[in-house]
C-alpha cells in the first residue's frame, strides 16, 4: 500500500505533529470526502506501507523527523510544489527564496530522485504572463539544478469552485491556456527546454493534452517505477481508479482532508473555501486519529 500525504492538503507544512503521531499510533482514520459518517481506519504500520508520498510547498517542520522515519524503515519522497507566483494568488506560501532553500535542504538529506519539482498549476493571466512564466521558471530551474531530476507541470483547470476564488483577486483577468493549443505547446516547449538545460526531465500531470510533438511525455506523481529506481521495490503497475480520467499514478490511500490548507492559493481545488479551512483548523487535534475532528467512540 501507497500512503499519500497528501492530494487534499499539505500535510508537511500544517499537520507534522499530527503525522508523525499517527506513525507512531500506527494507523489514521480517513472520512470519506463523500460521506461525512463514513470512516476507514488506514494502517500505517511500516510492514503494510510499501512508500509515503509527500506532496508539499513548505517541508521545513517535517524535515527534522525524517531521520525517525528512516530508523523505523519507511520509504518516502516527495512531490514538492515551487510555483514563485504574486501574493495575489499564492496569499500564504513560502517565499520564493525560502521555498528553494529548504527544497535545497530536503534534496541534499535524501537526495535528488526523492524531491521532485512541481511547477504547478501554469495559470496564465494578467499577473502571470507568458514572458512572466518564462522568467520565473528559468529562476527556479537554475536554483534546483542538481538538487532534483524531474519538474511536473499542470495547466489550471477551471471548475467551477476555481473561477469562484480566482474571482475574488482584485484586478485578475485569466486566459484558459489549455482552449489554444498552439500557445500551450510553444510555452510547454520552452519550459522543457530551460529544463532540460538544468538536468531536469518534464512531464505532465494529469493532462489529456498531448504535447508528445515538444518532447514532453504525461507522468506519474505515484510512481511504481520510482519506486523501483530509488527503493528497489517492485510495485503493481494498474491506475489508480479513483483518480482522474487522465492521472496515471498508481493506487494510492490518501489521509488528508479537504479545505484543511491555510496555503490561500487562488486556483486551488482542494480547497474551496477559506474559512471552511481555518474553522477546520480550530478543530484539528494533533492526537487525533482523524484530521480533523474527533471520530465517534465506536
Amino acid at each position: 500500500m501507497i500512503i499519500s500525504a497528501s492530494r487534499r492538503t499539505d500535510i508537511p507544512a500544517f499537520y507534522t505533529d499530527w503525522f508523525m503521531n499517527r506513525i507512531r499510533a500506527g494507523f489514521a482514520a480517513v472520512r470519506n470526502p463523500f460521506n461525512a459518517r463514513q470512516l476507514r481506519p488506514v494502517s500505517l504500520a511500516v510492514a503494510d506501507v510499501d512508500a509515503i508520498v509527500f506532496w508539499t510547498r513548505n517541508a521545513r517542520k517535517l524535515i527534522p523527523h525524517l531521520t525517525d522515519l528512516d530508523l523505523l524503515g519507511y520509504r518516502y519522497y516527495f512531490q514538492y510544489t515551487i510555483t514563485g507566483y504574486p501574493t495575489a494568488l499564492e496569499k500564504s506560501v513560502p517565499g520564493l527564496d525560502q521555498a528553494v532553500r529548504t527544497f535545497a535542504e530536503l534534496s541534499e538529506r535524501i537526495g535528488s530522485q526523492r524531491v521532485l519539482w512541481r511547477y504547478d498549476p501554469i495559470l496564465l493571466s494578467n499577473l502571470t504572463t507568458i514572458d512572466e512564466h518564462l522568467r520565473r521558471f528559468e529562476k527556479i530551474a537554475a536554483a534546483l539544478a542538481g538538487k532534483t531530476s524531474r519538474v511536473t507541470i499542470s495547466v489550471a483547470e477551471f471548475y467551477q469552485k476555481t473561477r469562484k476564488n480566482l474571482g475574488r483577486v482584485e484586478g485578475l483577468t485569466c486566459t484558459d491556456l489549455a482552449q489554444d493549443r498552439g500557445q500551450l505547446q510553444a510555452l510547454v516547449a520552452s519550459l522543457a527546454g530551460i529544463a532540460a538545460q538544468h538536468g531536469m526531465e518534464m512531464r505532465t500531470c494529469a493532462s489529456g493534452i498531448d504535447l508528445a510533438n515538444v518532447g514532453v511525455s504525461p507522468g506519474k506523481c505515484v510512481d511504481e517505477h520510482r519506486l523501483k529506481t530509488v527503493f528497489g521495490s517492485n510495485y503493481p503497475s494498474a491506475k489508480d481508479k479513483g483518480q482522474r480520467p487522465h492521472c496515471n499514478c498508481v493506487p494510492s490511500v490518501d489521509i488528508g482532508a479537504y479545505n484543511t490548507c491555510l496555503h490561500g492559493c487562488a486556483y486551488c481545488y482542494a480547497t474551496h473555501n477559506s474559512r471552511i479551512a481555518v474553522d477546520n483548523m480550530a478543530r484539528h487535534d494533533p492526537k487525533s486519529p482523524l484530521l480533523v475532528g474527533q471520530p465517534p467512540d465506536e
